[in-house]
Protein backbone atom coordinates (compact mmCIF):
# COMPACT_ATOMS: atom_id res chain seq x y z
CA UNK A 1 0.00 0.00 0.00
CA UNK A 2 0.96 3.63 -0.28
CA UNK A 3 3.26 5.23 2.29
CA UNK A 4 1.29 8.48 2.35
CA UNK A 5 -2.40 9.23 2.73
CA UNK A 6 -4.45 9.37 -0.47
CA UNK A 7 -5.48 13.04 -0.02
CA UNK A 8 -1.81 14.00 0.31
CA UNK A 9 -0.94 12.03 -2.83
CA UNK A 10 -3.78 13.67 -4.76
CA UNK A 11 -2.64 17.07 -3.49
CA UNK A 12 0.91 16.48 -4.72
CA UNK A 13 -0.35 15.42 -8.14
CA UNK A 14 -2.46 18.60 -8.20
CA UNK A 15 0.67 20.66 -7.41
CA UNK A 16 2.52 18.91 -10.25
CA UNK A 17 -0.32 19.69 -12.66
CA UNK A 18 -0.30 23.30 -11.43
CA UNK A 19 3.39 23.44 -12.34
CA UNK A 20 2.48 22.06 -15.77
CA UNK A 21 -0.19 24.76 -16.11
CA UNK A 22 2.39 27.41 -15.18
CA UNK A 23 4.78 25.84 -17.69
CA UNK A 24 2.18 26.33 -20.42
CA UNK A 25 1.50 29.87 -19.18
CA UNK A 26 5.17 30.76 -18.87
CA UNK A 27 6.21 29.13 -22.15
CA UNK A 28 3.21 30.16 -24.24
CA UNK A 29 5.50 32.81 -25.69
CA UNK A 30 7.77 30.13 -27.09
CA UNK A 31 4.98 28.83 -29.30
CA UNK A 32 3.30 32.07 -30.34
CA UNK A 33 5.76 34.97 -30.01
CA UNK A 34 6.88 34.88 -33.63
CA UNK A 35 3.46 34.36 -35.21
CA UNK A 36 2.03 37.18 -33.07
CA UNK A 37 4.91 39.60 -33.64
CA UNK A 38 4.65 39.11 -37.42
CA UNK A 39 0.88 39.80 -37.16
CA UNK A 40 0.00 36.57 -38.93
CA UNK A 41 -2.33 35.73 -36.04
CA UNK A 42 -3.80 37.89 -33.31
CA UNK A 43 -2.82 36.87 -29.75
CA UNK A 44 -6.34 35.60 -29.05
CA UNK A 45 -6.33 33.10 -31.92
CA UNK A 46 -2.64 32.27 -31.58
CA UNK A 47 -3.04 30.89 -28.06
CA UNK A 48 -5.87 28.60 -29.18
CA UNK A 49 -3.74 27.43 -32.11
CA UNK A 50 -0.76 26.69 -29.85
CA UNK A 51 -2.87 25.08 -27.12
CA UNK A 52 -4.42 22.62 -29.55
CA UNK A 53 -1.07 21.40 -30.85
CA UNK A 54 0.35 21.36 -27.31
CA UNK A 55 -2.41 18.95 -26.33
CA UNK A 56 -2.15 16.50 -29.23
CA UNK A 57 1.66 16.27 -29.02
CA UNK A 58 1.50 12.97 -27.09
CA UNK A 59 0.16 11.31 -30.27
CA UNK A 60 3.45 11.96 -32.08
CA UNK A 61 6.18 11.28 -29.54
CA UNK A 62 7.24 8.50 -27.20
CA UNK A 63 7.83 9.09 -23.50
CA UNK A 64 11.63 9.20 -23.52
CA UNK A 65 11.81 12.62 -21.84
CA UNK A 66 9.44 11.46 -19.07
CA UNK A 67 11.73 8.48 -18.51
CA UNK A 68 14.74 10.78 -18.19
CA UNK A 69 13.01 13.09 -15.69
CA UNK A 70 11.64 10.19 -13.68
CA UNK A 71 14.79 8.10 -13.37
CA UNK A 72 17.68 9.90 -15.07
CA UNK A 73 18.25 13.00 -12.93
CA UNK A 74 18.26 11.64 -9.37
CA UNK A 75 18.08 8.04 -8.18
CA UNK A 76 14.40 7.08 -8.22
CA UNK A 77 14.84 5.02 -5.04
CA UNK A 78 15.37 8.14 -2.92
CA UNK A 79 12.43 10.05 -4.34
CA UNK A 80 9.50 10.39 -1.97
CA UNK A 81 6.57 12.75 -1.50
CA UNK A 82 8.67 15.32 0.36
CA UNK A 83 11.32 15.40 -2.39
CA UNK A 84 8.65 15.85 -5.06
CA UNK A 85 6.90 18.60 -3.10
CA UNK A 86 10.15 20.52 -2.54
CA UNK A 87 11.21 20.11 -6.18
CA UNK A 88 7.88 21.41 -7.45
CA UNK A 89 7.90 24.30 -4.99
CA UNK A 90 11.36 25.37 -6.12
CA UNK A 91 10.38 25.24 -9.80
CA UNK A 92 7.04 26.98 -9.26
CA UNK A 93 8.58 29.78 -7.18
CA UNK A 94 11.22 30.46 -9.83
CA UNK A 95 8.65 30.31 -12.65
CA UNK A 96 6.37 32.81 -10.95
CA UNK A 97 9.26 35.19 -10.20
CA UNK A 98 10.53 35.18 -13.79
CA UNK A 99 6.99 35.41 -15.20
CA UNK A 100 6.29 38.52 -13.10
CA UNK A 101 9.57 40.05 -14.29
CA UNK A 102 8.90 39.07 -17.92
CA UNK A 103 12.09 37.02 -18.16
CA UNK A 104 11.91 34.01 -20.53
CA UNK A 105 13.75 31.57 -18.26
CA UNK A 106 13.44 27.79 -18.56
CA UNK A 107 10.61 25.98 -16.78
CA UNK A 108 12.34 22.73 -17.70
CA UNK A 109 15.61 23.56 -16.04
CA UNK A 110 13.77 25.02 -13.05
CA UNK A 111 12.16 21.60 -12.56
CA UNK A 112 15.47 19.77 -13.03
CA UNK A 113 17.18 22.15 -10.62
CA UNK A 114 14.38 21.70 -8.10
CA UNK A 115 14.64 17.91 -8.33
CA UNK A 116 18.43 17.96 -7.86
CA UNK A 117 18.18 20.43 -4.98
CA UNK A 118 15.54 18.44 -3.12
CA UNK A 119 17.26 15.09 -3.81
CA UNK A 120 20.65 16.27 -2.58
CA UNK A 121 19.07 17.91 0.46
CA UNK A 122 17.72 14.48 1.38
CA UNK A 123 20.64 12.18 0.60
CA UNK A 124 23.61 14.16 -0.69
CA UNK A 125 25.26 14.39 -4.10
CA UNK A 126 25.56 10.61 -4.42
CA UNK A 127 21.89 10.39 -5.51
CA UNK A 128 22.47 12.54 -8.61
CA UNK A 129 22.54 10.60 -11.89
CA UNK A 130 25.43 12.54 -13.33
CA UNK A 131 25.08 11.21 -16.88
CA UNK A 132 21.47 12.37 -17.16
CA UNK A 133 22.19 15.69 -15.49
CA UNK A 134 25.23 16.32 -17.71
CA UNK A 135 23.08 15.64 -20.80
CA UNK A 136 20.52 18.18 -19.56
CA UNK A 137 23.14 20.80 -18.71
CA UNK A 138 24.81 20.33 -22.09
CA UNK A 139 21.45 21.04 -23.73
CA UNK A 140 21.51 24.52 -22.15
CA UNK A 141 24.29 25.35 -24.60
CA UNK A 142 23.50 23.02 -27.49
CA UNK A 143 19.76 23.62 -27.95
CA UNK A 144 19.96 27.41 -28.50
CA UNK A 145 23.12 26.94 -30.58
CA UNK A 146 21.41 24.38 -32.82
CA UNK A 147 18.30 26.57 -33.05
CA UNK A 148 20.53 29.53 -33.96
CA UNK A 149 22.39 27.63 -36.69
CA UNK A 150 19.31 26.00 -38.21
CA UNK A 151 17.38 29.29 -38.30
CA UNK A 152 20.38 31.12 -39.78
CA UNK A 153 20.79 28.49 -42.50
CA UNK A 154 17.07 28.47 -43.24
CA UNK A 155 17.03 32.26 -43.66
CA UNK A 156 19.96 32.10 -46.06
CA UNK A 157 18.43 29.23 -48.04
CA UNK A 158 14.99 30.84 -48.24
CA UNK A 159 16.48 34.21 -49.20
CA UNK A 160 18.38 32.54 -52.05
CA UNK A 161 15.32 30.55 -53.19
CA UNK A 162 13.08 33.64 -53.28
CA UNK A 163 15.67 36.11 -54.57
CA UNK A 164 13.59 36.86 -57.70
CA UNK A 165 10.22 37.01 -55.93
CA UNK A 166 8.57 40.30 -55.04
CA UNK A 167 8.39 41.30 -51.36
CA UNK A 168 4.59 41.02 -51.54
CA UNK A 169 4.76 37.43 -52.86
CA UNK A 170 7.31 36.42 -50.21
CA UNK A 171 5.21 37.94 -47.43
CA UNK A 172 2.01 36.26 -48.66
CA UNK A 173 3.71 32.85 -49.01
CA UNK A 174 5.26 32.86 -45.56
CA UNK A 175 2.13 34.14 -43.87
CA UNK A 176 0.61 30.81 -44.91
CA UNK A 177 3.72 28.75 -44.13
CA UNK A 178 3.98 30.27 -40.68
CA UNK A 179 0.81 28.43 -39.68
CA UNK A 180 2.71 25.20 -40.42
CA UNK A 181 5.89 26.22 -38.59
CA UNK A 182 3.97 27.48 -35.54
CA UNK A 183 2.08 24.16 -35.43
CA UNK A 184 5.31 22.19 -35.56
CA UNK A 185 6.89 24.27 -32.83
CA UNK A 186 3.83 23.89 -30.59
CA UNK A 187 3.98 20.13 -31.16
CA UNK A 188 7.63 20.11 -30.13
CA UNK A 189 6.85 22.25 -27.09
CA UNK A 190 4.02 20.01 -25.94
CA UNK A 191 6.01 16.87 -26.69
CA UNK A 192 9.09 17.87 -24.69
CA UNK A 193 7.78 20.07 -21.87
CA UNK A 194 4.65 18.18 -20.81
CA UNK A 195 6.68 14.99 -20.47
CA UNK A 196 8.74 16.53 -17.69
CA UNK A 197 5.74 16.75 -15.40
CA UNK A 198 4.68 13.27 -16.52
CA UNK A 199 8.03 11.98 -15.29
CA UNK A 200 7.62 13.73 -11.93
CA UNK A 201 4.12 12.31 -11.35
CA UNK A 202 5.18 8.86 -12.56
CA UNK A 203 8.17 8.68 -10.20
CA UNK A 204 5.91 9.82 -7.36
CA UNK A 205 3.50 6.98 -8.13
CA UNK A 206 6.46 4.59 -8.44
CA UNK A 207 7.77 5.67 -5.03
CA UNK A 208 4.39 4.79 -3.53
CA UNK A 209 4.25 1.37 -5.19
CA UNK A 210 1.40 2.34 -7.51
CA UNK A 211 2.96 1.40 -10.86
CA UNK A 212 3.19 -2.35 -10.37
CA UNK A 213 6.84 -2.37 -9.35
CA UNK A 214 8.08 -0.90 -12.64
CA UNK A 215 8.51 2.73 -13.63
CA UNK A 216 6.06 3.69 -16.38
CA UNK A 217 3.76 6.59 -17.21
CA UNK A 218 0.04 5.74 -17.00
CA UNK A 219 -2.20 7.05 -19.79
CA UNK A 220 -4.23 9.20 -17.38
CA UNK A 221 -1.01 10.97 -16.37
CA UNK A 222 -0.17 11.63 -20.04
CA UNK A 223 -3.61 13.10 -20.77
CA UNK A 224 -3.71 15.16 -17.55
CA UNK A 225 -0.30 16.72 -18.19
CA UNK A 226 -1.06 17.54 -21.84
CA UNK A 227 -4.37 19.10 -20.81
CA UNK A 228 -2.79 21.18 -18.02
CA UNK A 229 -0.12 22.52 -20.36
CA UNK A 230 -2.66 23.32 -23.07
CA UNK A 231 -4.83 25.16 -20.55
CA UNK A 232 -1.85 27.19 -19.37
CA UNK A 233 -1.05 28.11 -22.96
CA UNK A 234 -4.60 29.39 -23.40
CA UNK A 235 -3.98 31.94 -20.67
CA UNK A 236 -0.84 33.11 -22.46
CA UNK A 237 2.19 34.91 -21.11
CA UNK A 238 2.02 38.35 -22.68
CA UNK A 239 4.97 39.90 -20.85
CA UNK A 240 7.24 37.20 -22.22
CA UNK A 241 5.60 37.30 -25.66
CA UNK A 242 6.67 40.94 -25.90
CA UNK A 243 10.29 40.10 -24.99
CA UNK A 244 10.53 37.11 -27.31
CA UNK A 245 8.60 38.56 -30.22
CA UNK A 246 9.94 42.08 -30.52
CA UNK A 247 12.54 43.11 -27.96
CA UNK A 248 15.23 40.70 -29.19
CA UNK A 249 14.79 41.55 -32.90
CA UNK A 250 12.00 42.56 -35.27
CA UNK A 251 10.63 39.73 -37.40
CA UNK A 252 8.78 39.45 -40.69
CA UNK A 253 6.77 36.32 -41.68
CA UNK A 254 9.68 34.72 -43.55
CA UNK A 255 11.96 35.17 -40.55
CA UNK A 256 9.25 33.95 -38.20
CA UNK A 257 8.87 30.80 -40.30
CA UNK A 258 12.62 30.14 -40.22
CA UNK A 259 12.86 30.70 -36.46
CA UNK A 260 9.93 28.40 -35.69
CA UNK A 261 11.10 25.71 -38.11
CA UNK A 262 14.66 25.73 -36.80
CA UNK A 263 13.36 25.57 -33.25
CA UNK A 264 10.89 22.78 -34.08
CA UNK A 265 13.59 20.60 -35.66
CA UNK A 266 15.71 21.02 -32.54
CA UNK A 267 12.83 20.09 -30.23
CA UNK A 268 11.81 17.07 -32.30
CA UNK A 269 15.37 15.70 -32.23
CA UNK A 270 15.77 16.31 -28.50
CA UNK A 271 12.41 14.70 -27.66
CA UNK A 272 13.16 11.58 -29.67
CA UNK A 273 16.56 11.34 -27.92
CA UNK A 274 14.95 11.77 -24.49
CA UNK A 275 16.79 15.02 -23.71
CA UNK A 276 14.76 17.49 -21.59
CA UNK A 277 15.69 20.71 -23.39
CA UNK A 278 14.37 24.20 -22.82
CA UNK A 279 11.89 25.45 -25.39
CA UNK A 280 12.75 28.95 -24.22
CA UNK A 281 16.44 28.50 -24.96
CA UNK A 282 15.68 26.92 -28.31
CA UNK A 283 13.36 29.59 -29.71
CA UNK A 284 15.51 32.41 -28.35
CA UNK A 285 18.54 31.00 -30.16
CA UNK A 286 16.49 30.67 -33.34
CA UNK A 287 15.18 34.24 -33.13
CA UNK A 288 18.72 35.55 -32.61
CA UNK A 289 19.80 33.46 -35.61
CA UNK A 290 17.31 35.05 -37.99
CA UNK A 291 18.18 38.50 -36.65
CA UNK A 292 21.90 37.89 -37.10
CA UNK A 293 21.30 36.68 -40.67
CA UNK A 294 20.01 40.16 -41.45
CA UNK A 295 22.83 41.91 -39.63
CA UNK A 296 24.31 41.57 -36.18
CA UNK A 297 23.11 45.07 -35.27
CA UNK A 298 19.51 43.85 -35.73
CA UNK A 299 19.82 41.82 -32.54
CA UNK A 300 19.43 43.64 -29.24
CA UNK A 301 22.35 41.89 -27.62
CA UNK A 302 21.73 43.54 -24.24
CA UNK A 303 18.31 41.91 -23.99
CA UNK A 304 19.72 38.60 -25.22
CA UNK A 305 22.49 38.85 -22.63
CA UNK A 306 20.01 39.35 -19.80
CA UNK A 307 18.13 36.25 -20.96
CA UNK A 308 21.35 34.20 -20.97
CA UNK A 309 22.07 35.29 -17.39
CA UNK A 310 18.61 34.05 -16.39
CA UNK A 311 19.37 30.70 -18.07
CA UNK A 312 22.58 30.26 -16.07
CA UNK A 313 20.93 31.20 -12.78
CA UNK A 314 17.75 29.11 -13.21
CA UNK A 315 18.95 25.64 -12.17
CA UNK A 316 20.94 26.67 -9.08
CA UNK A 317 18.25 29.15 -7.99
CA UNK A 318 15.41 26.62 -8.26
CA UNK A 319 17.64 23.99 -6.62
CA UNK A 320 18.41 26.27 -3.69
CA UNK A 321 14.73 27.07 -3.17
CA UNK A 322 13.87 23.36 -3.36
CA UNK A 323 16.59 22.40 -0.86
CA UNK A 324 15.32 25.06 1.54
CA UNK A 325 11.73 23.88 1.06
CA UNK A 326 12.82 20.30 1.79
CA UNK A 327 14.51 21.38 5.01
CA UNK A 328 11.55 23.50 6.11
CA UNK A 329 9.13 20.64 5.34
CA UNK A 330 11.20 18.44 7.65
CA UNK A 331 11.01 20.98 10.46
CA UNK A 332 7.27 21.38 9.97
CA UNK A 333 6.83 17.60 10.03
Amino acid sequence: MTAIALPYLVGLIAVALFFDFLNGLHDAANSIATIVSTRVLSPRYAVFWAAFFNFIAFLFFGLHVAQTLGTGIVDASVVDARVIFAALLGAIAWNIATWVLGIPSSSSHALVGGLVGAGTAKAGLSVVVWGGLAKTVAAIVLSPLLGFLLALLLVLAVSWAFVRATPFAVDRTFRVLQFVSASLYSLGHGGNDAQKTMGIIAVLLYSQGLTGGEFHVPLWVVLSCQAAMALGTLFGGWRIVHTMGSRITRLNPMQGFCAETGGAITLFAATWLGVPVSTTHTITGAIIGVGAARRTAAVRWGVAGNIVVAWVVTMPAAGLIAALAYALAGLAG
